[in-house]
């Protein structure tokens, strides 16, 4: 079993969640801009927050660990891996709040879990999948060295509305070849 890990950045640290995020989270999540392509409650409530928080804590780490990414002492998103451990793959979700954007943050945090998934966890494969519209997202994907894998039609609803997702994947070697670069 996987115990829950501690990642640190050049500028982040990636943590399990504790509850005293809640405020900090509230923060971020309750943003109707931020919560456009995320399918929270809207209006996001303090309640909606603690619950969410709660969630994370009681969350197996070794199937379903998501990581508060924290800056400069407060939490301005989230990092998550599904990890289907049979397939040795794991789908991979994340948000950042709306001042963070455009900072590169996101890129950095998404790039130092899925190193933590290959090298820690041993997976073979990282996927992720995200509104065709979120384009900062898709953005995200590329810069780490992920593949645009194809284009699923009225694949995903939010908030009563399909929408066509993109699905990218990287796999192990891919991701091995690209950090020799680095």
């Amino acid at each position: 079993m996987t115990p829950p890990t501690t990642l640190h950045t050049r500028r982040l640290v990636l943590r399990p969640f504790t509850i005293e995020d809640v405020n900090d989270v509230f923060e971020y999540a309750s943003d109707t801009e931020w919560s456009r392509f995320v399918p929270v409650a809207s209006p996001y409530t303090i309640k909606d927050a603690e619950e969410f928080v709660t969630r994370q804590m009681l969350k197996r780490w070794d199937e379903k660990p998501r990581f508060a990414v924290e800056l400069n002492g407060v939490v301005v998103g989230s990092v998550k891996l599904t990890i289907e451990k049979s397939l040795e793959i794991a789908s991979l979700r994340y948000s950042i709040s709306r001042p963070c954007w455009n900072q590169g943050l996101t890129t950095e945090a998404v790039a130092a879990v899925v190193d933590w998934g290959f090298d820690d966890i041993g997976l073979q494969k990282v996927y992720a999948r995200m509104d065709v519209e979120n384009i900062g997202s898709w953005r995200v994907m590329e810069k780490i060295g992920m593949i645009r894998e194809g284009t699923l039609r009225s694949h995903g609803v939010n908030r009563g509305v399909r929408y066509d997702i993109h699905y990218y994947g990287i796999l192990r070697s891919e991701w091995e070849k690209r950090r020799d670069l680095i």
